[in-house]
């Protein structure tokens, strides 16, 4: 049985996930998002709209790239195609409330956060699979984090109940990733390289991006 639970810590709002399926599994970010992400969401709202789209069909576009490369694991190959569905759907979703509010969906200019987090993954295998897996998983966590700040900060019904309603599969997304690295290396290794990979995460984070994004 898969448990999820999350809460928010003190006063930083930083989220953390708990899983367990047999073993308990836990990844925590090393930083919580800022005012300033807040400000950006305040001041460019549907810019943040159009990128969260984006961001969508980047995570399909992610979980297929994924498929491909290992292919030969069964399990991986299970696991990135529920995940490619699930965006899609996300991403049409999106588009909907889109043009409900009568937004035009459109090309932006990408942040920084996914290619900085990419220049992290090494080049021989398996710590390649290694990294584009925990990598992946630490975009799903920074999500489920931004859209559980959305849900509770935006004076908006619908918008608050819509990133609440994304908040569970991001959540397994994330746990998914985790777990699947764990076949590429040991467990120990996962969990310091995971520990590696989230605090140059948060490094990414703390820095930020002048362009208002869902992860910048």
């Amino acid at each position: 049985m898969r448990v999820l639970s999350t809460w928010l810590a003190g006063r930083h709002n930083l989220v953390r996930f708990y899983v367990t399926q047999g073993t308990i599994h836990v990844l925590n970010l090393q930083t919580s998002s800022s005012a300033r992400w807040l400000n950006q969401v305040d001041r460019h709202l549907e810019e943040i709209l159009i990128d969260h789209a984006h961001c969508e069909h980047k995570a399909a576009a992610t979980a297929m790239s994924l498929l491909g490369a290992y292919i030969e694991n069964q399990t991986l190959c299970e696991e990135m195609t529920q995940i490619v569905a699930e965006e899609l759907e996300h991403f049409h979703l999106v588009q909907a409330l889109l043009k409900r509010r009568n937004i035009a969906f459109r090309k932006l200019p990408p942040g920084n956060y996914g290619r900085e987090l990419n220049k992290l993954v090494r080049g021989n295998e398996p710590g390649r699979a290694v990294d584009r897996l925990l990598v992946a998983g630490l975009i799903e966590a920074r999500s489920c984090e931004r859209f559980s700040l959305l849900a509770k900060h935006v004076d908006d019904s619908e918008l608050a109940d819509f990133y609440a309603s994304l908040f569970e599969s991001e959540a397994r997304h994330h746990t998914t990733y985790v777990k699947l690295a764990r076949d590429f290396a040991s467990e120990t290794a996962v969990k310091q390289r995971l520990i590696e990979l989230a605090t140059a995460e948060a490094a990414i984070i703390d820095a930020g991006h002048m362009l208002p994004r869902m992860h910048s």
